[in-house]
């Protein structure tokens, strides 16, 4: 399946940009389970060498970690990754991945301050380790959507089963994905800044 459109890009409406044509900013968290392949999808768009505070796991993690269907799994994030990449008409992404641990919640407040919008990565795997991040961004009222990232070996879902069994709302968008790949992970950050910008115009309008 073929998840990559490198030919699409993001518009950014000249009223989003700042004035004297300056690069508009954006913060984005990619937050998910233990595993999902957050790290993975920073490293697979940034347009500089990614941040990463990545620690070996070790026999002190075991009863901690669920490594349910990660088992090759070898290192963690603890506190954060971090990449950015230019997307459009001047549009400057800093990419915030979270740890996807319980242990390492606590980060979250902090990461989560600034944010516009997050993404949160889901394995057809292990679906409820995606609920903790719904959860979290629902309750701070964060736009927010779902990638489903398809991994080697896992059963193909449909979208509309997967958003079921994630009890999502009807206006949270859902893709399937493969964040290994620059151009899927590309048009993942499209989805939601234009998620993003759809919620602010919506929210504008009310005001009105």
């Amino acid at each position: 399946m073929d998840y990559a459109h490198s030919d699409t890009a993001v518009h950014v409406p000249a009223t989003a940009r700042r004035g004297g044509g300056q690069p508009t900013a954006a913060k984005i968290l990619i937050a998910g389970g233990f595993g999902v392949g957050k790290t993975t999808m920073v490293g697979s768009i940034s347009e500089i060498r990614p941040l990463r505070t990545e620690e070996m796991l070790t026999d002190r993690s075991t009863g901690v970690d669920d490594t349910t269907g990660v088992a090759d799994k070898t290192s963690t994030t603890v506190a954060m990754d971090f990449g950015r990449i230019t997307m459009g008409e001047g549009l400057i992404l800093y990419l915030f991945g979270t740890p996807g641990q319980e242990r390492f919640w606590f980060m979250w407040d902090e990461l989560a301050l600034g944010a516009v919008g997050a993404v949160v990565l889901a394995d057809v795997r292990r679906l409820a380790d995606s609920f903790a991040a719904i959860d979290y961004f629902e309750d701070r009222g964060t736009p927010f959507m779902v990638a489903v990232n398809c991994f080697d070996g896992a059963e193909r879902k449909d979208p509309a089963d997967v958003r079921i069994a994630l009890d999502l709302d009807p206006d949270v968008p859902l893709v399937m994905c493969d964040v290994r790949s620059r151009d899927s992970a590309k048009e993942v950050l499209i989805a939601m800044v234009e998620h993003v910008l759809a919620r602010t115009t919506a929210a504008v309008g009310a005001r009105r």
